[in-house]
């Protein structure tokens, strides 16, 4: 009963914060890289974040050190609706993430200790260096996802697909306290999703997520990721988070390399990101939408499948890295693909 009840209160929250974003200009405007008609309310984060703090405040025991979730949560949050609104330089915005994952590390004790037994099935244990490969991994979930946020549905669809994943592997282990956290984080991005999407409801009450929801997100899925893979209550492989959150991250690190070798800033907004080159390639939104969700549906199972399997966690890392090195050659060759299909299209 308490999922309808947060169900609702999403609702609630998206409208009324759509005529408080209308008032204090919380809006996006279209331009050059985004082709959205109209201004459109910046507050689908805001009604997730607002939701998640009264659940958590009904339920404190969802997650551990919940407090420290909070005080990070907020201060994301607040960042996000501050650079929705003024457009924050990105320097800023990563000195504020590393402390935020300073403080998850150090307040909440939440850390990269191990990276499972990679090495042949022997553990690789960081040590200290646990420390700094923690900061970069949530620097990594909060930007993977904040970057995805592309087309109207993807941020929803991939985050769907992740907590879904989270949800039943937490479930089958008994951790019931951290399934019934994910469920709740579907549970709260499915009446954005459905505003976003224009759809029962009419493009008129369209919202978007904007920054602060996008971070959020990216920051739960690590809290989640490193509750569930570390320490002797682990519930799932370390390299099983990848397979979770691989289309994210494969989109993150595929784009930034690519505007290094342009000399550009990795931080630099362009239009090649995966949902790009599906437009390009023809495909409408929604069938974009569809195929990168489906997509990352399909990695989601692959890890699923070989934690359920207990495949050896090598083998699990190494087809992630075939999966992702075709990735790779694949979105870097798109182009050249597509202007041949254009050459002999016309020649027909």
């Amino acid at each position: 009963m308490e999922y309808v009840f947060f169900f609702v209160a999403a609702f609630v929250f998206l409208f009324l914060l759509r005529k408080l974003a209308k008032k204090i200009n919380l809006v996006d405007r279209p331009n050059e890289r985004k082709k959205h008609q109209g201004e459109i309310p910046l507050v689908g984060g805001i009604a997730i974040y607002t939701t998640l703090m009264l659940a958590i405040w009904a339920y404190p025991n969802l997650l551990v050190s919940s407090e420290i979730y909070v005080l990070c949560a907020s201060v994301l949050v607040l960042m996000g609706v501050i650079d929705d609104k003024y457009d924050v330089d990105y320097r800023i915005r990563l000195v504020i993430q590393i402390l935020i994952s300073c403080t998850m590390i150090f307040a909440a004790g939440l850390s990269l200790k191990s990276l499972g037994g990679l090495a042949f099935g022997y553990p690789v244990v960081l040590g200290p260096l646990g420390y700094i490969v923690t900061v970069f991994a949530v620097l990594g979930a909060i930007n993977a996802f904040n970057m995805v946020d592309g087309i109207d549905g993807l941020l929803g669809g991939l985050s769907l697909a992740t907590f879904g994943g989270l949800a039943y592997l937490n479930y089958v282990d008994d951790q019931l306290l951290l399934a019934r956290f994910c469920l709740l984080m579907m549970i709260v991005m499915i009446p954005y999703i459905i505003l976003n999407l224009g759809f029962p409801f009419g493009r008129q009450r369209k919202v978007f997520m904007g920054d602060a929801g996008s971070m959020l997100i990216g920051f739960t899925v690590i809290w989640v990721l490193l509750q569930g893979t570390q320490g002797p209550k682990a519930q799932m492989y370390p390299v099983t988070a990848l397979w979770l959150i691989a289309i994210p991250l494969m989109d993150m690190i595929t784009i930034m390399v690519r505007r290094i070798r342009k000399g550009h800033s990795p931080f630099k907004p362009d239009r090649e990101h995966l949902h790009h080159v599906c437009l390009r390639a023809g495909l409408s939104p929604h069938q974009a939408l569809c195929f990168i969700c489906m997509l990352a549906l399909i990695y989601a199972a692959v890890g699923i499948t070989l934690e359920s399997v207990n495949a050896p966690e090598l083998l699990s890392f190494v087809l992630f890295l075939l999966a992702f090195s075709l990735y790779f050659i694949g979105l870097n060759s798109v182009w050249r693909v597509l202007a041949w299909l254009h050459r002999v299209a016309r020649r027909k």
